[in-house]
């Protein structure tokens, strides 16, 4: 019998591990059932009635019908009863955007071949010539102390280069007088934007993202595309989008803001309007803002154009010029100087042909707005967040080597090492995703899951990174003036963590609650056919789905099992991978089915209560993110043509990628409510442990010495970034001071010889440089280069400092005018 207990397991493990139909487990049952009842010698009446009972079983299991009729539709009665209803706004919210590489890895079964056959995103000629000629010029026209501490503004000359160059209407096609670039191009403008100046980012990447322009491209109409496209894209209109309340932040969906449909006098005739109130804040370019787009809910009670009284959230074009409209002063989001501020309007009346789309997109606001969230969302922040972390890689690196404390540069020193390395390594990984994500939209995606993974992930990486850097640079960083180029990108990081919807909700609640539903293969079917669908065509989708469902469940279990006893040695790897890459698909290969396992478990266990349940959403959602994260990192090192010397920086992310991964889940075990099942998992996914370790401290060395010396790939790594080559720029002089420094080293360390020896000794007051010409160690020429980067040297480490009475002579009006100035202007 121990053969046949043996057979048994192994057949389960076969056709498990293959996803096999079910007309094949029922043959192998009917096989095993035969041996059995060799091998027990079962009367000839037994064999009788268990025949019976298995051709009755196995007749019901396979066909339809009655499969139907004596499980399926149960199941479905009891899956209605138990299933939530689910609110319009949380309907439009998941049909919005598009599945991509996510569904893969929630498959459990990512095919590799499919995800490397996705060419490798280019930006064309026109759209490089942009980048290296008008954006070059934009980050030199920008000073980042004059701007955030002088002005708390652009100067009026950058605006109107950013207007006449066409900056505000990058997303425009060109027959409406845009420049119509690709995601790749807007994302490229941004970051490298953003590696100078985060004010002239945000305000070029803002009426690119979700607002009046991306609402108008979808959803408006003729007129409306013909009468204002034109316009934003020449900068004649600013445009802002208001959707944020003082009531609702975050859960945007229940705004307060109204309007009702009414008659009313408009240039002296009676139209059909609405009468709109609202109370907006934390609008970005609000305050010299010339069309607001306006998000409201719309109320029809005397039905003049729905059978309905409530239509819905609903967006508006409304020109800031409107009578009743009030723009307020502007926020201060801790000292960041992009326009930022409240607006709000009582009883505006305004024709319905202002509503984006007219008239008959009343009510269905909330669903452009998520339709264009999901596109807009996967470029702007992550964007902003990777040219902020290649402009610390550069700058840190080369300050790390500059500084020297101990008689070493600091980079050389472990502790210093460790935050610049992991600086370096997330940078190669976070543009990875940057360029990833970007390259998804340009192939027509709306990647709704993947745009929220990018958007909290490179946010959170820059934070770290900052930290990172901060810690690194000491009290050069924290004394902020002209010579401080990390000091406000520190101050205002919360600012990218809190906007387009905070990183704690987009965690615990979107990443894995919109995923489980849009990414898994069956999930969003089954529910479809119970609140959507109705008789045989309900029965018969959902007998699909749920069966389809369940070998999914099993083919997803085993797989898990058996990766984890083989240390993934079957898990799927592309045929034309990298050799020394192919150990990390299949880890993602196995953790991949084991995420699929899991979540199907977790939604089974706790049901509908697994929502409320957002700290282990939150776990399940990092499990996915982190297999995205090293999939587009595996695909950088592809794409680039698999370069030797960037191994260190791909190994250092994928392997901490893992291990983050590898913690989510054990997160969830430890605090699954079932606890037996909890004990089941965790053999199941991790048999021989928990295997994956954190990245290498040798790995870390390498990673933080791509930072530390010059070379292809330093450029590479933070290529895209404007680097001036100015040296009355701090940052220009930070590079020279980097090129000084590396050249001098042979320099250094003659003298450092000299001394040792006896040759020369140290005077107080006097440099060694000095003493090491004055007694021939070092010729003119040498003691020339040497001062040169002794210069450089100081005036890098310098600190700024104030008069006593620094500050006191701005007042609250200067701040609150510069809207007004800019609008007049």
């Amino acid at each position: 019998m121990a053969w046949f207990v043996a057979a048994v397991l192994a057949v389960i493990l076969v056709l498990g591990y293959l996803g096999a139909r079910i007309y094949w487990w029922t043959l192998a049952a009917a096989l095993l059932g035969a041996c059995l009842s060799v091998l027990a010698d079962f009367s000839e009446t037994t064999n009788v009635v268990l025949g019976a009972i298995f051709v009755v079983v196995a007749a019901v299991l396979n066909i339809g019908l009655l499969r139907r009729t004596l499980i399926s539709n149960y199941i479905l009665a009891a899956y209605r009863r138990i299933l939530p209803d689910m609110s319009q706004t949380e309907k439009e919210a998941i049909d919005a955007g598009t599945v991509w590489w996510d569904a893969d890895l929630f498959s459990g079964k990512p095919d590799w071949d499919k995800l490397l056959r996705t060419p490798e995103p280019r930006l064309s000629a026109e759209e490089q010539a942009f980048l290296d000629g008008p954006v070059e010029e934009l980050c030199a026209m920008c000073n980042d102390w004059e701007i955030t501490h002088e002005r708390l503004d652009l100067p009026p000359q950058v605006w109107q280069f950013i207007k006449d160059k066409g900056f505000l209407g990058m997303i425009i096609p060109k027959q409406y007088g845009g420049l119509g670039f690709s995601a790749l191009a807007h994302s490229a403008v941004v970051m490298k934007l953003s590696t100078r100046s985060s004010t002239a980012a945000i305000s070029v990447m803002v009426p690119n993202s979700l607002g009046p322009g991306e609402l108008l491209l979808h959803y408006g109409t003729e007129q409306q595309k013909n009468h204002y496209l034109p316009r934003l894209a020449k900068g004649l209109e600013v445009p802002c989008f208001a959707l944020t309340s003082p009531e609702a932040g975050s859960d945007a969906a229940s705004i307060p803001d109204f309007g009702v449909v009414c008659k009313g006098l408009w240039q002296g005739k009676e139209v059909l309007g609405m009468r709109v109130t609202w109370d907006k804040r934390y609008i970005t370019l609000g305050p010299i803002a010339t069309l607001l787009g306006l998000a409201f809910r719309l109320y029809d009670p005397e039905h003049l154009i729905s059978e309905k009284s409530d239509l819905g959230i609903t967006c508006a074009l409304v020109p800031t010029s409107t009578p009743g409209v009030n723009i307020g002063r502007r926020h201060l989001p801790l000292n960041a100087a992009f326009q930022n501020g409240p607006n709000w309007g009582k009883d505006v009346f305004m024709p319905l042909d202002w509503i984006i789309g007219g008239p008959e997109y009343a009510g269905k606001g909330w669903m452009m707005l998520m339709g264009c969230l999901a596109a807009g969302r996967a470029i702007s922040l992550p964007t902003s967040s990777v040219g902020g972390v290649k402009a610390l890689t550069r700058y840190t690196g080369a300050y790390a080597r500059v500084r020297s404390q101990f008689k070493t540069p600091i980079g050389k020193l472990e502790g210093v090492e460790e935050a610049l390395g992991r600086i370096a390594a997330h940078c190669y990984m976070m543009d990875a995703t940057r360029v990833m994500t970007a390259g998804a939209v340009d192939l027509g995606e709306k990647p709704a899951v993947l745009s929220a993974i990018a958007k909290y992930h490179m946010t959170e990486r820059a934070r770290s990174c900052v930290n990172d850097g901060m810690d690194i640079l000491g009290g050069k960083g924290i004394c902020l003036g002209p010579n401080n180029w990390i000091g406000r990108g520190y101050q205002i990081a919360p600012v990218a963590i809190t906007v387009e919807g905070a990183n704690i909700l987009t965690r615990t609640l979107i990443i894995f609650g919109q995923g489980a539903i849009r990414c898994h293969p069956y999930v969003l079917r089954e529910m479809r056919a119970a609140k959507e669908m109705q008789g045989s065509e309900a029965a018969r989708e959902f007998d699909d789905a749920f069966t389809s469902h369940i070998g999914h469940v099993l083919r997803n279990g085993v797989r898990t099992l058996v990766y984890g006893l083989t240390r993934a040695s079957f898990a799927p790897v592309p045929s034309d991978a990298a050799p020394e890459m192919k150990h990390y698909y299949r880890h993602v290969s196995r953790l991949s089915a084991a995420f699929a396992f899991l979540a199907d478990i977790s939604m089974l266990a706790m049901g509908g209560a697994l929502k409320r349940k957002e700290k282990i959403s939150g776990r399940l959602g990092d499990v996915l993110s982190m297999l995205y994260l090293v999939s587009a990192t595996l695909k950088r090192y592809e794409d680039q043509g698999r370069i030797r010397e960037d191994l260190p920086l791909v190994r250092w992310a994928v392997r901490d990628a893992l291990y983050r991964a590898q913690h989510a889940i054990d997160g969830i075990l430890s605090n699954f409510p079932v606890k037996a099942l909890a004990t089941l998992l965790r053999w199941t996914i991790f048999p021989l442990g928990a295997t994956f370790r954190p990245s290498l401290d040798s790995r870390n060395r390498e990673c933080a010495k791509i930072a530390l010396e010059p070379g292809a790939a330093r450029d590479r790594l933070t290529a895209g970034m404007y680097v001036p080559k100015d040296e009355s720029d701090i940052t220009g002089k930070l590079e020279a001071a980097f090129a000084a420094t590396i050249a001098c080293e042979p320099i250094d360390e003659k003298i450092r010889k000299a001394v040792k020896k006896g040759k020369m000794a140290p005077r107080p007051g006097v440099e060694l440089g000095f003493i090491a010409r004055e007694n021939n160690i070092i010729s003119p020429e040498e003691y020339s280069q040497w001062s040169r980067k002794e210069a450089l040297r100081k005036a890098v480490i310098k600190v700024d400092d104030f008069p006593q009475d620094f500050g006191r002579a701005e007042t609250v009006e200067s701040l609150s005018t510069t809207a007004v100035k800019m609008k007049a202007a």
